[in-house]
């Protein structure tokens, strides 16, 4: 299970309406390494400005490493952390994430870093099986 859902969210999904504040804390709680790499790129990024804030840092184990994975390659969990955040994410290999502002000027830097160009320029031996 990638979500430690409370039975009251349960309940709410079941009736149809969910609170989306209330899914973005149970993502909080269930995915604690996911979420602390991104608020700390969002910080990153609003203290140094820029087009983007990465990560490029492995995660510590395996357990770290699917949590980016659940958060980032979940539609819901992953649109859910851009609106909640207020950024665009992206996404290379196992590890490097990145903020993007929601500024129209940075759209060519997120095409570049989003695109095969990138993906295989982002590439390493060390990398091969995360």
């Amino acid at each position: 299970m990638s979500l430690d859902v409370s039975p009251a969210l349960l309940e709410q999904a079941e009736r149809g309406e969910v609170d989306e504040a209330a899914f973005v804390d149970c993502v909080r709680n269930s995915l604690p390494y996911a979420w602390g790499m991104i608020s700390s790129l969002v910080a990153q990024l609003k203290v140094d400005g820029g087009q983007f804030a990465d990560n490029q840092t492995p995660p510590p184990d395996e357990q770290a490493r699917g949590q980016l994975l659940r958060a980032l390659a979940s539609d819901a969990i992953r649109g859910s952390l851009e609106r909640h955040f207020g950024v665009r994410l992206a996404f290379q290999n196992c590890h490097r994430v990145a903020v993007f502002p929601l500024d129209p000027a940075v759209d060519d830097r997120l095409a570049k870093f989003t695109s095969i160009r990138g993906q295989l320029l982002n590439q390493s031996p060390e990398l091969r099986d995360c």
